[in-house]
This record gives C-alpha cells, sequence and structure tokens, in this order.
C-alpha cells in the first residue's frame, strides 16, 4: 500500500473506532462487535506501524478511549488508569516475554482472568469508601460515588486498613442478573441492552443511585493504584492483602515463572470460561514484582510491564431445522431459531433469537441452512449467517406470518418500526401479563390481585382477559387452589378472607376515572399520561371508538404514530368485545365534561421547548409519554436540539442529542427533574434548577 492510500485507510479506521469508542465508553451502545473492533484496530496499529509519520497524539491508538460525560463531576486521577496491550495469539505473548526480557529482568508473572466490564476506582480513607470513579480517559474520569454506595456487593467499610488505599476494579453484571434485567426491559418495551458489560456501564452511570442499586452489580479489584500506610511488594501478595480487608478480587491469579507456564494457564481459564456467571475476554500477564515494573515503565497508553490476551468468540455451525415464532408479553412476535443440538462456550444450545424480519433477511438465514452460532457476550446464543456453500436445493426462505401464532388475530407492524405484533386484547401469549397490568396500581388498583393469583385463574380457565374479573365470586375465589399443599398432602385454597378482600377491591376498581381503564387496557404506546391526554379530548369510550385516526393525531401530545396505534386497537373486533363486557358490569367507561374541564393543567411551561433523548428507566414512562405531559401543560416537544431548544432531558444511554447540547450549551436535565416538573408544573430555571 502507497504512503497516500495508507494514509486515507488510516483516517477511515479512525473515523470509525473514535466513533465506537464514544458509543461504547460514553453511551454504553456500540455498534461494532469487540472482535470487529479489534480487528479494525489492529489494522490501523499495523499501518501506524509501517508508517510512523502519519502517528498523531489524536490517534487513537495513543489514548484511552472514554471520555467524562458531562453528567457526573469530573475527577483528575492521581494514578493514571492505563489501558492494556492486546495480543491475539500465543507468539505475541512470546514477544512480550522477550521485551521483558531485552530490558534486563528476570520475570515473575501473575496471570489472572479479564473481566469484560467497566474499570472503576476506590478510595478509602481509614477504611471508609470516600469516592468511586470511572475511568474516563484515563486522566479524568466521573465521580459514581453515590451509585457505588448503592452497590451491594461493594464494601463501604474495611476492617484493618490502611490510613489512604485507591484500588482499582471491574465493575460487572452477573449473567443471571443481566437475564432478569433484559427480560425487564423486554416487558416494557425497550430494546434491551447487547451484553453484559454494556448493561454494567449503563447501568453504573445512572442519575438515579436507587436503579444502579436495583441491578444486582458487583467488582472484581484487580490493583492497587495508591497505598500509604502498608508496603507492598509484588502484585500477588497485593491481591492477598485486599482479600484480607474483604474486598472481592480477581477470581484467579496465579504465578508462574516462565512464558510457557503463563500460555499453558491462560488455556486452562479459556477451558474454563463456560462454567463463570460472568463475562470475560480474555486473561492478563503482568510482572509480579512492582519494582520491576517501575524499571519498564509506561508508554503513553500501555504498561510495558502488562499485557491482555484476547479471546476470539467460539462459534460452531449446526442445522437449521426450522423457525417459529414466539409472542412476547406485550404482543412482540419474535422469529426462533430452532437448530440441532450444538455445544457452544460450555453449553448445549438448541434455540436462539433471530430478533425480526428484517434480521432473518438480511442475514439471508433459511430453513435446511447450516448456520453458525455463538454467545453473544458468552450469554445469549446468536445465529451469525448461513454457510452458503453448504446450502442445500430446498433450503426454505422465511417470512413473518401474517396472523399470530397464539391466537390467529392479523398482527401488524407500525411504520418505522421493526417488529411485528399481535395488537388482540384476548391472545393467550399475552393475558397473564395484561391481567396483571389492569390489576396494578398505576391502572384500576385491585388490592391483592397478584401474579400468584393472577396466573393461578389463568390456569384454572376461569379468566382469560380482564372483563373476567368482574364475573368473579366470593365462593369460587375461596376454592381456587394456590398450588401448595399442608401437611396431609390436601391443596391449600385461597380462603373465605382473602376471596372476600379481593371482590372488594374489584368492585370498587369500577369506579377509577375513564383514563385508569384506559390506561389498563395495555393500548400500544399508550401509557398512563397519554391516557390521561385522550380522556380528556374523548369523553366517553363511545366517542374515543368512533374518532378517526386523523382525529385522533390531532390531538395536542398525540401524533400519528399513536393514533395509529390507537386506531387499530380499538377496531380490532376482540378487544371491541372485551370493551363491551367491561361497560356491562359498569366498569366507569366515561368522565363528566365539566369536572374534566375543571382538572385542565395550567400552562405554566409555554413558550419552552424541551428535547428527549435517552430512556426514561426511573418512571417506566416512554418518550412519548413525557412529551405528552409536557405539552399538557404548555410546552412545545422537539426531536431535534438547536440553539433555540430550553432543554434536553437526558435519560439512560443518551445519544447524540445530548453531545449536541453540550457543544451548544443547552441546558441538560436529568429524569428526576423532568419528574418534578411534570409533577409541579414549575418552569425550571436556566441552569436546570
Amino acid at each position: 500500500m502507497e504512503l497516500e492510500q495508507a494514509k486515507k485507510r488510516v483516517e477511515e479506521l479512525r473515523a470509525v473506532i473514535e466513533k465506537n469508542n464514544r458509543l461504547y465508553y460514553d453511551q454504553d451502545a456500540p455498534e461494532l462487535e469487540d472482535f470487529e473492533y479489534d480487528a479494525l484496530t489492529r489494522e490501523l496499529k499495523e499501518l501506524e506501524a509501517q508508517y510512523p509519520e502519519l502517528v498523531t497524539p489524536a490517534s487513537p491508538t495513543q489514548h484511552v478511549g472514554g471520555t467524562p460525560s458531562g453528567r457526573f463531576a469530573k475527577v483528575t486521577h492521581a494514578v493514571k488508569m492505563e489501558s492494556l496491550l492486546d495480543a491475539f495469539s500465543y507468539d505475541e505473548l512470546r514477544d512480550f516475554d522477550r521485551r521483558v526480557r531485552d530490558a534486563g529482568i528476570e520475570p515473575e508473572y501473575v496471570v489472572e482472568i479479564k473481566i469484560d466490564g467497566l474499570s472503576c476506582s476506590l478510595e478509602y480513607e481509614n477504611g471508609e469508601l470516600v469516592r468511586a470513579s470511572t475511568r474516563g480517559d484515563g486522566v479524568v474520569g466521573e465521580d459514581v460515588t453515590a451509585n457505588v454506595r448503592a452497590i451491594k456487593k461493594i464494601p463501604k467499610k474495611l476492617k484493618n486498613a490502611p490510613e489512604f488505599l485507591e484500588v482499582r476494579g471491574e465493575v460487572y453484571m452477573p449473567h443471571e442478573a443481566f437475564q432478569h434485567l433484559c427480560a425487564e426491559q423486554e416487558l416494557q418495551g425497550a430494546a434491551p441492552f447487547k451484553n453484559p458489560r454494556n448493561a454494567a456501564a449503563g447501568s453504573l452511570r445512572q442519575k438515579d443511585a436507587k436503579i444502579t442499586g436495583s441491578r444486582g452489580l458487583s467488582i472484581f479489584v484487580f490493583n492497587v493504584q495508591q497505598v500509604r500506610g502498608k508496603e507492598l511488594t509484588t502484585h500477588a501478595e497485593s491481591l492477598d492483602y485486599l482479600k484480607s480487608l474483604g474486598l472481592p478480587v480477581s477470581p484467579r491469579y496465579h504465578i508462574v515463572h516462565d512464558i510457557e507456564d503463563a500460555i499453558k494457564e491462560i488455556e486452562q481459564i479459556g477451558q474454563n470460561r463456560s462454567k463463570l456467571d460472568f463475562d470475560m475476554d480474555g486473561a492478563v500477564i503482568k510482572v509480579n514484582h512492582f519494582a520491576q515494573r517501575d524499571l519498564m515503565g509506561s508508554t503513553n497508553k500501555f504498561p510495558r510491564w502488562a499485557i491482555a490476551f484476547k479471546f476470539p468468540p467460539e462459534e460452531k455451525t449446526t442445522l437449521l431445522r426450522d423457525i417459529t415464532v414466539q409472542v412476547g408479553r406485550t404482543g412482540k412476535l419474535t422469529p426462533v431459531a430452532e437448530m440441532d443440538p450444538v455445544l457452544v462456550a460450555g453449553s448445549t444450545v438448541a434455540r436462539a433469537t433471530l430478533h425480526n424480519e428484517d434480521e432473518v433477511l438480511r442475514k439471508d438465514v433459511r430453513v435446511g441452512d447450516t448456520v453458525i452460532v455463538r454467545k453473544a457476550g458468552d450469554v445469549i446464543p446468536e445465529v451469525l449467517g448461513p454457510v452458503l456453500s453448504l446450502r442445500p436445493d430446498d433450503a426454505r426462505p422465511w417470512s413473518m406470518p401474517k396472523e399470530c401464532p397464539s391466537c390467529g388475530s392479523p398482527v401488524v407492524r407500525e411504520d418505522g418500526e421493526a417488529d411485528y405484533r399481535c395488537i388482540s386484547i384476548d391472545c393467550p401469549a399475552q393475558a397473564l401479563e395484561r391481567l396483571l397490568h389492569w390489576a396494578s396500581r398505576g391502572a384500576m388498583d385491585i388490592d391483592g390481585m397478584g401474579e400468584e393469583i393472577v396466573r393461578r385463574l389463568v390456569e384454572s380457565g376461569r379468566v382469560s382477559d380482564v372483563a373476567d374479573y368482574y364475573t368473579l365470586d366470593e365462593v369460587e375465589l375461596a376454592q381456587l387452589q394456590t398450588g401448595r399443599t399442608n401437611k396431609e398432602g390436601e391443596p391449600i385454597c385461597l380462603g373465605q378472607t382473602i376471596a372476600k378482600k379481593l371482590v372488594a377491591a374489584i368492585d370498587e376498581s369500577r369506579t377509577r376515572p375513564f383514563a385508569r381503564p384506559l390506561f389498563g387496557l395495555g393500548m400500544r404506546h399508550v401509557g398512563k399520561t397519554m391516557a390521561e391526554t385522550l380522556a380528556r379530548a374523548f369523553p366517553n369510550m363511545d366517542a374515543l371508538m368512533a374518532a378517526t385516526e386523523e382525529q385522533l393525531a390531532a390531538v395536542d401530545g398525540v401524533g400519528p404514530k399513536i393514533a395509529h396505534s390507537t386506531y387499530l386497537f380499538l377496531r380490532t373486533p376482540d378487544n371491541v368485545q372485551v370493551i363491551e363486557r367491561l361497560a356491562k358490569p359498569g366498569v366507569r367507561l366515561a368522565d363528566d365534561v365539566e369536572a374534566q374541564a375543571a382538572d385542565a393543567l395550567p400552562q405554566t411551561l409555554e413558550g419552552l421547548t424541551f428535547v428527549l433523548t435517552g430512556s426514561l428507566t426511573q418512571s417506566g414512562m416512554k418518550r412519548d409519554e413525557a412529551g405528552a405531559a409536557l405539552k399538557a401543560r404548555g410546552a412545545k416537544v422537539s426531536g431535534s436540539v438547536s440553539k433555540k431548544t430550553s432543554f434536553v432531558v437526558a435519560g439512560e444511554a443518551a445519544g447524540s442529542k445530548y453531545d449536541k447540547a453540550v457543544a451548544l450549551g443547552v441546558p441538560v436535565l436529568d429524569e428526576a427533574a423532568l419528574l418534578r416538573i411534570i409533577e409541579t408544573g414549575e418552569a425550571p430555571t436556566a441552569d436546570g434548577e
């Protein structure tokens, strides 16, 4: 490659890598898989080595990728939090060993697991945790002390601690916590995190520490950054000492005396990686003695005394027998690959999500193909694509069915969305979640109607939709079996006392204001605030059901997307039947017009323009709902940031709109501030207070 070609390619690589650095470190939402990112970085390093004149201080090979976001106070690290040089072959590890020995050192190495999480510094004074910060760019990070204090697995006080101690560790999300979080996000209609590393980073950098504390995060400490009041001479000694203080240290670390033994230990780590309950993407080799480390020093990015070996993602091939469709609790239809069982990363995989129809078409996956399978983040099985050379002549292209496989109702795909959905309120696959939603506090507030009772009612065939609640009586509820038995082995029933309370709660729910059953129906995009908006515009269910799509879209705060989904829902025969059955027992499907007018909100936000970005995880609101609540008080909600924007509300994983707001000097509000505005109607000042 000539110099001019190399220069052009270097610029292309830097642009892609820097973009992914921003997405990975700052927004916790990378577009590239780790192995793709590593391959691009490796190509850039090779070109810069071949053409040293192209190396610049701004190159991503010369600095750590992250930058402080601005959402947290900045922390300047007293000891730089360096990155590690990556190796992808054992020969590169042998080259590292030669460099160490060429420096006149007869090394002793410590080999430990490379945990895939978010690097974090913890500072303790006389055993008390006083500050926690992210790595950021290695020199300046973010103060996340309040969030770290909310993580149960991180000690807030150390016994027999020195005067001052700063340690570095990796905050991670265990696999079980990650799977639980993804299930919750799916239920809320939010896009799940891509892998546990992104989930850990996004959870640690929440503005609300309660959310961080609820995510099941943990940490492994792997380095002493600073210490006063204790002399330490080796890395292994320091890890033993940190463990004695009560800190969770690297789960596996071994001392070896030559590089070949280090390679054997790395092979052992790789063979056992599937048994771990957290993500790891390799192993780290470190010179053990601190005095030898001081002799070797560091580059402007990497220590010369350590190297990280990266494991490639394990991929296997297997036969794709069929593509089935799974109906989620929110009605989302997901294609699922049904495969011959194959062992991948330590466990047997026979099913894998294909996400949506567009992904199936993009990958050109067909029934009968031999497909390549791996685990994203060593956790979630995914199909990478077909082996085209092995494709049989009778391999069948796949498309989404036109009817729901659970209930037979038509499925819809809204403009601009990748997912198909079943919108029938009577769909069995959605029944449990819809029934629980109807009884929830924000909707009809049927006290005592929890998941166990609802599940038993569904399994018994007594309740299949929300209208069935209003046909229940005390006698049959009292006789409902709980699934438990007494000492004699006889089934335990719900009993008269609980049954009486439940019937009373059901009766009381009939009187809830019209907006509550609207919200309780679980219409797509219609949260609590949007239900209130619709109830103000249409005083009864008859008026709402008679409205055209254009009339719905004309309501301030609704718009075409919500109007379309509402219109479809109210014209689905199964849904209409349920609504008619709700009217018979006296569920309130109308509001008093005069009372409604009296409830109109003061237009205290008139003249202000808001832009919403990121996910609103604290309240569970969708951005459309939050926008409707702001509009109800007179604000304008825009989709783009400009100098005329009054405030940008940044939720979890805020994107480019947040960056533009910072660049333009537009005040940025967190979700807590948004909720205060919606609740009080008070306009924030220019500084967001």
